[in-house]
């Protein structure tokens, strides 16, 4: 398979006509095998407009998914991003691109051993792979620039915003109601955080994050 040929397949298809068509973040697409970072039975639709589970309760959205969070977080070359629940490393391998560092969180040794192998066979300098409960973010290494949430999330953790750097994003897709979620942007300044809304998305979940049920009589 030309993968070459996909991915420029899947940015003319998938990336440009969603209004994804910023030159940076078109690059990084175009310099991240996607194929690299999902299982060996699914590289033969890693290009395809798919979610694919790369491990228990990980997933890779779907590339417009990916490219519309992306923009919405408006990444500097100067940034410093925290990437929560990286999985398999896709999102902080493209971030890497458009950021100065890239701080990839995980839970587990072996998602974060895999992680770490990938980005050194594929020279990724910029992104690093840490071990860490996602739900408390990375407080020793805060603040950040950018806090990039790669599941949709119902409930958002303090945690996450008080790691935010001064003008610092939090780059997130909200489900705001049972079939749809909604891309957010949260932007500190000072001690406030404020929000605003970006697209309409359903991409897969934390499901850590589902809002405790309500006891009814």
């Amino acid at each position: 398979m030309n993968y070459d040929k996909a991915r420029e397949i899947m940015v003319d298809t998938q990336v440009r006509p969603n209004d994804v068509s910023n030159p940076e973040i078109v690059s990084a697409f175009m310099k991240t095998p996607r194929e690299a970072f999902v299982p060996s039975s699914r590289k033969s639709v890693a290009y395809s407009e798919l979610e694919i589970e790369t491990s228990e309760g990980r997933s890779l959205w779907t590339p417009r998914d990916t490219g519309k969070l992306v923009k919405l977080a408006g990444i500097k070359p100067t940034d410093i991003v925290l990437v929560v629940g990286a999985g398999s490393g896709y999102e902080a391998a493209l971030i890497s691109r458009l950021a100065e560092t890239v701080i990839a969180l995980e839970e587990g040794e072996a998602r974060v051993d895999a992680m770490s192998e990938r980005f050194t066979a594929l020279g990724i300098d910029q992104a690093v792979a840490v071990e860490g409960d996602i739900a408390m973010g990375l407080p020793d290494q805060a603040p950040f620039d950018v806090i990039y949430v790669c599941g949709m999330v119902e409930t958002l953790p303090e945690a996450w915003t008080e790691q935010l750097a001064e003008g610092g994003r939090l780059a997130v897709v909200m489900q705001v109601e049972e079939n749809l979620g909604r891309g957010k942007l949260y932007t500190r300044a000072g001690d406030t955080v404020s929000a605003r809304e970006g697209f309409d998305a359903f991409p897969p979940k934390f499901s850590a994050f589902d809002r405790k049920k309500a006891f009814v009589f």
